[in-house]
C-alpha cells in the first residue's frame, strides 16, 4: 500500500495490538472464593478468625483498610490438558498470594489502581499455574488481601474476577512484540527508513490477523521477528536498568500496610527472577528488610538467597530514605550508621551509594556525611521536579559546604517507575544532560511509591529492546556496577556546590507543627540521655542502655521518612506516630531524669538540687527549683549542686507592662494592636526594628496548596491578621512578661512575651488552638539590617542564601529551611530568629519570616487543627553571627539546663567531673555516646563558623588513647596515647569523630 501514510499503518496496528491483548487469556471456569475479613491484618495461623464471606464477581468484601484472607480454590478442566494454565484474580484490592506454610510467593495489584498510565499500568493479576497443564489440576490458594489500591484509595472493595483462563504464550508474545515496536516506531523521525520499515511490517502483521487464530499469530510473528531481530551499532549511551519498587514507608496508607506491601513487593521480584534470568532487582532502606524478616522470616530468607547470588541488590545507606532538610545532623549519622550496619550484617555488603529518589530537597552537608561514612555515590531523580529552573547536570560532582565531594546520578528519564519501554530508551539519550561527556545512564524500572514494582510487562520490554536498532542498548545489572563505570569518567564532569535545593513541596517546612515538634524535642532528648548515659557508664561504671538506645533511634528514624516527617501523609499517620512519639519522649526523658539522678546521688548528695548541663560551654542561667529562682552557672557538659552554682544577684531594673518590657540591656515597645514597634539595644544604642514598621504581627494568608505546595504568591491573599483582645503584664522572679490573646476566626493564640533578667534574647512562648482550614499563619520581623544574604543553621553548620529576587533562581527559592536559627548580619551588627521546633522560613530584603502552621486539605483533611505550642526568640546582637556566636544561643533554647534531686545516698562524695573541654569557641560537641562494638566513648564534633580552628580536647578522666574515628565509628588515625588531651585541627564545618579509650574501662 505504498500511498497509505503512517498514521493509518499506526492506527491498524494499534488495533491488531489491542485484539491481541484481548485474545491471551481465555477464561475456561470460575474460582469459588470465600474470604474471612477483619479491620486489621492477622496471621496465617488466624486466617479464618474474620467475618466469613462467600464471594462471586461484583460482591463488595470490605471497605477502606478493611483485611480479608481469600481462599480461592478451583479445578482445571480435564479437556485443557497439554494447554497453558493461569489464574486471573483481581479483588480491587491488594493480594499476596502464600505458600502452604503462609509465605509469601507472589503480589497482586488491582487493575484499576491509580497511576500515571503514561508510565505503564500498574496492576498485576495473572498466577501461572502450569505451562502444560495434565487437566484435574486442584487449586486451594490463600492469599492475604488489603481493601485499598497501591496509593492507599478506596476503589469499589468488590471481587472483579477470580477464573481460570488458558493462555496462549504466542499470543502473549506477539502482543509485546507490537508493543515494542509501535512504541519504537513513535519515537523515531518521521524522515526515518526504520520508522517507515517498521510501520510497513506492523502493517502486514495487522492484516494478518484479521482472523485471530494460531496460524495467523505464527505468521505474524514472522512477519516482525525481522524488524525485532535488528541490532543496534556502536552505543553512544549504554543504559544501566535495575527493576525498582521505590516503598513509601507511609503515606496514603498507614505503616502497617507497608509491611504487607513489602511481602506483595518482595514476593513478586522473587517470583519473576524464576521467569526472567536476566532479572535484577534492588530495593532500598533496611527498615523494610526488618520488617521482613520480623514478619515474614522465610521470605526473607529467600531474599538472602538472592542477594548472595547477586541478583538482588541493597540499596541505600540510611535507615530509610528520610528527610533531609528536616532531620538533625546527629539523626543523619544515626540513619546511615544504623543503615549501613544492617546491610553489612545482614547480607555482609558495604553499602557505597546514597539511593533517596524522592527527597524533597538535600541539605549541603550530605557530601560529608557520606564520604565519612564510606559513601561514594549518589542517586536521586527528584530535582527533575523543580517548577522554574532545571538543574544543569545528570551526571556532576556535588560538593558540600565543608568542600567535600561525591559523585551524584539522576536518572535522565526523570522518573523511578520507568516502564522501561523504547520511549523510555529515547528520552534518556535525547534528556541525557551530561551525554557530551558521559556514555552511561541509569534507569530504574517497575511501578514504585505504592510498590509492586516490575511486573511481566517491563521484563518482556527489555527482553526486546536490550540491543534493538533505533535505540540505546539496554545491560541489566546492579546500581553499583553502573557507579563503578560512572566513576571512571568523573574528571569530566562539573562540580555543583552547595544544597540541592528542590523548588516545590516548600510547604512540608511547616505542615503537621506537631510532628515536627516531636521530632525536634526526640533528637534533643537523646542527646541528653546519651550524655547522661555516658557520664553515669564514664564516671561510675553504670551500665549504658545500648539496645534500648538502639530501638527508640530506629523508630524516630522511622519516623523521619520522607512522607512521615514533612507532614504528606494521611491522618491514620500522624494520630499513630503522635501517639508514639508521646510514649517515647517521656521514656526518653524520664531515662534521662534517672540517669541524672543517679549520677547525682553517686556524687554525694542527699536530697539536694543538681544542675546538669551537657552543652560544652559554661552557662549562667536562671532556673526555678521548689517555687524559688536561683543564678546558676554550671562548667561546660558538667554538673554542680544548686548550692554550689548560685550566684547572689539583684533583680532591679526590669520592667513590663502591657506597652513595654525592659531589662538593662533591651527595651521593648508594643503599639496598641499588641505588635512590637521597637527593640532598642541599649547597650549600643541602635535600635534592632526597622523604624516604622510593626514587627511580630500574625499575618495570615489563603492557602489552598495542600501538605507538600502552598500557593508562590500567597503575599498577594492576605486573609487578615490575628486580632489583640488581652493584654497583660507582670514580673515573676527574674523575669519580665507580657502575656497577649489573639483572636481569629474560630482559633485562639496566648503568647508570653518574656524578658529575662541579665538576658539578651526576647522569647515568645506560643500556645495556639488553630482550627482554621487552607491558611496559613505567619510571622514576622522588619529588621534594620541590610544584607544582601541570610545565614541559615542546617546540619553541622550553615548555608549563605540570597535575601534578594534578583534572579529567576532567587525568586524560585523563597520559603528556606534552617534549624536552631536564622540570622541577618552586618559586620557591626545583627538580628537572629531563633526557635525550638520550626523549620520554614522566607527572608526578603530586611524581613525575618518563620512560617508557623498551615492547615491544607489534602492528603490529610485534618491537618494542624490542633493545640500546638512552640517558642521562638528574638537575637539582638553586636557584630556579625560569627562574632556573637549565635549558634550557642540557638542551643541553648533547644536545651535547657536540667535540674534533678539527687536520692538518699550513703555513697563516698564524688566531685563532679568535666567529662568533655573543647576550648575552641566555634567547636560544638554535637553528640556523645558509647560506641555501638567497644567500650570506647564516642565524642562527635564539628566547626560552626565556616572556619580554620585549632583546640585541644581534654577528658576530666585519664586515656588510654584518643583517636580520630569515621562516621562508622572505626579508627582513622591516633591522636593521642597515654594522656587524657588531644589537639584537633578543624576545617571549615568539618565534621570529627573522636574515639576514646577510658583506662578503667579497658577491660570493663
Amino acid at each position: 500500500m505504498p500511498y497509505e501514510t503512517n498514521a493509518i499503518f499506526l492506527k491498524k496496528a494499534k488495533f491488531a495490538m489491542s485484539q491481541l491483548e484481548q485474545s491471551i487469556y481465555e477464561p475456561i471456569a470460575l474460582l469459588s472464593v470465600t474470604a474471612w475479613v477483619t479491620p486489621e491484618p492477622v496471621a496465617y495461623t488466624e486466617r479464618t478468625s474474620g467475618q466469613q464471606i462467600k464471594l462471586e464477581p461484583g460482591d463488595k468484601w470490605g471497605d477502606l483498610w478493611d483485611c480479608a484472607w481469600f481462599h480461592f480454590e478451583g479445578k482445571v478442566p480435564e479437556a485443557q490438558a497439554g494447554r497453558k494454565i493461569v489464574l486471573l484474580i483481581d479483588v480491587n484490592g491488594e493480594l499476596c498470594l502464600v505458600d502452604h506454610e503462609g509465605t509469601p510467593c507472589q503480589g497482586l495489584t488491582n487493575i484499576n489502581s491509580q497511576f500515571d498510565y503514561i508510565l505503564g499500568l500498574p496492576g498485576k493479576r495473572v498466577v501461572d499455574i502450569s505451562p502444560s497443564a495434565e487437566g484435574g489440576e486442584v487449586i486451594n490458594l490463600w492469599a492475604d488481601g488489603g481493601c485499598n489500591d497501591l496509593f492507599g484509595n478506596y476503589r469499589s472493595g468488590r471481587l472483579k474476577e477470580a477464573v481460570i483462563a488458558v493462555c496462549y504464550e504466542e499470543t502473549r508474545s506477539l502482543y509485546y512484540d507490537f508493543e515494542v515496536l509501535i512504541d519504537l516506531a513513535e519515537q523515531l523521525p518521521e524522515t526515518s527508513a526504520r520508522k517507515t520499515q517498521i510501520y510497513q511490517c506492523l502493517y502486514d502483521a495487522a492484516n494478518q490477523l484479521t482472523e485471530m487464530n494460531t496460524d495467523n499469530v505464527r505468521r505474524a510473528s514472522e512477519r516482525i521477528n525481522g524488524e525485532l531481530s535488528k541490532r543496534g551499532g556502536d552505543p553512544s549511551v549504554t543504559i544501566s536498568a535495575i527493576g525498582h519498587a521505590h516503598m513509601d514507608l507511609a503515606w496514603l496508607w498507614p505503616i502497617r500496610e507497608t509491611i504487607r506491601k513489602g511481602a506483595r513487593t518482595f514476593s513478586t521480584a522473587l517470583y519473576n527472577m524464576e521467569k526472567y534470568p536476566d532479572y535484577r532487582f534492588g530495593a532500598s532502606q533496611p527498615q523494610l528488610y526488618q520488617w521482613m524478616k520480623e514478619s515474614y522470616p522465610l521470605l526473607y530468607d529467600k531474599i538472602k538467597e538472592r542477594i548472595r547470588e547477586g541478583r538482588w541488590e541493597p540499596q541505600g545507606a540510611m535507615w530509610v530514605e528520610p528527610d533531609t532538610n528536616i532531620s538533625g545532623g546527629e539523626a543523619l549519622v544515626r540513619q546511615i550508621l544504623y543503615g549501613k550496619r544492617f546491610f553489612q550484617q545482614e547480607f555482609g555488603q558495604e553499602m557505597k551509594v546514597l539511593w533517596l529518589p524522592d527527597v524533597f530537597g538535600y541539605s549541603g552537608s550530605l557530601p560529608q556525611l557520606l564520604k565519612k561514612s564510606g559513601v561514594d555515590y549518589m542517586m536521586t531523580q527528584k530535582l527533575s521536579w523543580s517548577e522554574y529552573n532545571t538543574h544543569p547536570h545528570h551526571s556532576f560532582i556535588w560538593e558540600g559546604i565543608d568542600g567535600t565531594q561525591v559523585l551524584t546520578h539522576l536518572p535522565p528519564e526523570d522518573t523511578y517507575n520507568s516502564p522501561a519501554a523504547p520511549r523510555s530508551l529515547v528520552k534518556i539519550e535525547n534528556s541525557y544532560l551530561d551525554r557530551n561527556v558521559s556514555a552511561y545512564a541509569l534507569m530504574l524500572f517497575g511501578i514504585g511509591d505504592g510498590g509492586g514494582g516490575p511486573g511481566e510487562e517491563h521484563l518482556e520490554r527489555l527482553a526486546r529492546v536490550k540491543n534493538l536498532s533505533g535505540v540505546p542498548p539496554v545491560i541489566q545489572e546492579p546500581s553499583i556496577d553502573f557507579f563503578h563505570r560512572l566513576d571512571q569518567e568523573a574528571s569530566r564532569f562539573q562540580t555543583y556546590k552547595g544544597e540541592l535545593y528542590l523548588e516545590k513541596h516548600q510547604g512540608t517546612l511547616t505542615t503537621q507543627g506537631r510532628n515536627k515538634w516531636y521530632n525536634r524535642k526526640m533528637e534533643k532528648a537523646l542527646r541528653e540521655l546519651e550524655y547522661a548515659a555516658s557520664l553515669l557508664w564514664a564516671v561510675h561504671g553504670g551500665s549504658y542502655p545500648a539496645a534500648r538506645l538502639e530501638e527508640i533511634w530506629k523508630e524516630v528514624l522511622l519516623y523521619q521518612f520522607h512522607d512521615i516527617l514533612p507532614g504528606s501523609s494521611i491522618t491514620r499517620v500522624y494520630d499513630e506516630s503522635l501517639e508514639r512519639y508521646a510514649l517515647l519522649l517521656a521514656e526518653v526523658r524520664t531515662m534521662a531524669k534517672d540517669t541524672f539522678e543517679e549520677i547525682a546521688s553517686l556524687s554525694g548528695g542527699s536530697k539536694q538540687p543538681f544542675i546538669f548541663n551537657s552543652l560544652p560551654w559554661e552557662r549562667q542561667e536562671w532556673v526555678e527549683w521548689n517555687g524559688k529562682w536561683h543564678l546558676a552557672s554550671v562548667p561546660a557538659m558538667s554538673y554542680r549542686s544548686l548550692e554550689d552554682s548560685v550566684h547572689v544577684m539583684s533583680v532591679a531594673g526590669l520592667m513590663a507592662s502591657e506597652h513595654e518590657l525592659e531589662n538593662e540591656k533591651l527595651k521593648v515597645i508594643f503599639d496598641e494592636n499588641g505588635s512590637i514597634v521597637s527593640v532598642y539595644d541599649k547597650l549600643l544604642s541602635r535600635e534592632a526594628i526597622r523604624p516604622g514598621t510593626q514587627a511580630n504581627v500574625f499575618m495570615i494568608y489563603h492557602d489552598n496548596g495542600d501538605a507538600w505546595d502552598f500557593p508562590h504568591d500567597y503575599r498577594e491573599t492576605v486573609a487578615g491578621a490575628m486580632r489583640l483582645v488581652r493584654s497583660t503584664a507582670h514580673v515573676v522572679g527574674p523575669t519580665a512578661v507580657v502575656e497577649q490573646e489573639y483572636h481569629y476566626g474560630e482559633s485562639i493564640l496566648v503568647q508570653k512575651i518574656v524578658l529575662t533578667m541579665g538576658g539578651s534574647t526576647i522569647e515568645f512562648e506560643t500556645e495556639v488552638d488553630w482550627r482554621e482550614s487552607g491558611k496559613m499563619l505567619r510571622v514576622s520581623f522588619p529588621t534594620s539590617v541590610s544584607s544582601d544574604q541570610v545565614n541559615c543553621e542546617i546540619q553541622f553548620g550553615y548555608i549563605k542564601r540570597p535575601t534578594t529576587r534578583n534572579t529567576l533562581i532567587e525568586f524560585a527559592k523563597d520559603e528556606i529551611c534552617a534549624h536552631q536559627y536564622i540570622d541577618l548580619s552586618q559586620p557591626d551588627y545583627g538580628v537572629a530568629l531563633l526557635n525550638d521546633c520550626k523549620y520554614g522560613y522566607s527572608v526578603l530584603h530586611n524581613v525575618l519570616d518563620l512560617n508557623l502552621l498551615r492547615s491544607p486539605a489534602y492528603p490529610d483533611p485534618t491537618a494542624d487543627r490542633a493545640q500546638h505550642k512552640f517558642t521562638y526568640a528574638l537575637y539582638p546582637h553586636a557584630g556579625n553571627f560569627i562574632q556573637a556566636i549565635v549558634y550557642r544561643k540557638g542551643y541553648e533554647l533547644n536545651t535547657p539546663l536540667t535540674i534533678v534531686e539527687a536520692h538518699q545516698t550513703e555513697a563516698t562524695k564524688c566531685e563532679p567531673i568535666q567529662l568533655i573541654q573543647i576550648d575552641h569557641p566555634y567547636v560544638m560537641v554535637e553528640s556523645v555516646k558509647k560506641a555501638e562494638d567497644s567500650n570506647h566513648l564516642i565524642i562527635r564534633l564539628y566547626e560552626t563558623a565556616g572556619t580554620e580552628a585549632r583546640g585541644v580536647i581534654s577528658f576530666g578522666l585519664e586515656c588510654l588513647s584518643i583517636e580520630e574515628a569515621d562516621l562508622m565509628e572505626n579508627p582513622i588515625g591516633v591522636l593521642q596515647s597515654n594522656d587524657s588531651q588531644a589537639e584537633l585541627h578543624f576545617t571549615p564545618f568539618e565534621i570529627k569523630t573522636i574515639r576514646v579509650q577510658l583506662h578503667h574501662l579497658v577491660n570493663a
